[in-house]
């Protein structure tokens, strides 16, 4: 029945644009499913922890709060030392840089290589961090890995991370961010550790200014690329390919 009513809505068309019609499903499907689609999650339904059946251990989506002054422009706070979420995971960035990408541009996948003691097994190793003792943020080696902080201040994002570290779960995220420019809950910070490749597309017709932080200062021998030479408006085609490995 439901294709008969179908096929009589759209009787009005020509047999070629009847074969070749779709329709968009806004259908709210599982958190699960839409992380993995271009668009349909908001970096404000990862706030406060993502379920941890979906979510990628160790990466951190907060709020940040935006004062917009009338006439003059605005003024966005980021982290406080040892407070909120940064000091709950005892992070603090020993480098800041800004990034500007314009509309239209993507960047990554990026990659920064994770420390593990010599006496065990990476397996074994994020095992123990993040599975065994998760809240035992002291046995994180920010010192001796790169783990990025990061937030933007003008356009929107789309940020894809891929969880890479051996042993892990493969798990990917795909959300969106909107600058300090476009006030609102999607106005977020973003913690990615070591060995979860990320990457960023400018998903807006305004240029994208990013300000990040590191746990350790920049090494260009710890900035792993995969995929990443093509810039196009549209998510690369190779960015595809890496997404769907299994």
């Amino acid at each position: 029945m439901a294709d008969d009513q179908s096929n009589d809505l759209w009787r009005g068309l020509s047999s070629v644009a009847r074969a070749a019609l779709q329709t968009r499903d806004y259908s709210d499907s599982s958190l699960a499913a839409r992380l993995h689609q271009t668009g349909r999650v908001e970096a404000r339904e990862l706030v406060g922890g993502v379920p941890p059946e979906v979510g990628i251990p160790g990466v951190e989506v907060f709020q940040r709060r935006i004062f917009h002054q009338r006439y003059r422009g605005y003024f966005g706070e980021f982290a406080r030392e040892g407070e909120s979420v940064l000091g709950k995971i005892g992070m603090w960035p020993k480098q800041w840089a800004t990034a500007k990408m314009f509309a239209g541009t993507s960047k990554g996948f990026h990659i920064h290589p994770p420390a593990i003691p010599a006496d065990i097994a990476p397996e074994d190793w994020f095992k123990r961090l993040f599975v065994d003792e998760p809240t035992n943020y002291g046995l994180r080696p920010y010192d001796d890995e790169q783990w990025d902080v990061m937030f933007f201040i003008q356009g929107i994002c789309e940020m894809f991370l891929i969880d890479e570290r051996a042993g892990m779960p493969r798990k990917k995220m795909r959300f969106i961010i909107e600058g300090d420019d476009l006030r609102g809950d999607n106005n977020v910070g973003v913690v990615i550790p070591a060995g979860v490749a990320h990457a960023i597309r400018s998903a807006s017709s305004q240029d994208l200014i990013m300000v990040y932080g590191t746990s350790t200062k920049f090494l260009p021998e710890n900035e792993g690329r995969i995929e990443h030479a093509i810039e196009t408006p549209e998510t690369p085609a190779d960015w595809e390919k890496f997404w769907d490995l299994v």
